[in-house]
């Protein structure tokens, strides 16, 4: 998971680099006003998105992979408590007592 968001985050730095540099080199437009910082970050996003949807599909899906397992780890190890749970309130029952 911290590959897959390193990898996107080095996309998004590069796609940055170079809208940065096409707006300074007057190829790009700039932003109105005051607004160029904030108008080359999104266009930089606008860029990476598409360019990391592509690209790092293998790597998404061994993240996605990833979380499905730790949710399926996670779901067992609840199981297993809440019957653990049951048993002991079972037993506790048997013997008379409340909880």
């Amino acid at each position: 998971m911290l590959r897959y968001t390193l990898m996107r985050l080095g996309i998004f730095v590069g796609c940055l680099v170079v809208v940065w540099g096409l707006v300074y080199s007057g190829v790009a437009p700039r932003g109105v006003g005051g607004s160029n910082g904030m108008w080359i970050v999104l266009l930089a996003l606008v860029i990476s998105a598409p360019i990391s949807f592509v690209a790092l599909r293998k790597e998404r899906d061994r993240a996605s992979m990833q979380v499905v397992q730790k949710v399926e780890r996670v779901k067992a190890n609840l199981e297993a408590n809440r019957s653990q749970e049951d048993g002991v309130d079972d037993t506790a029952r048997a013997q008379g007592q409340t909880s």
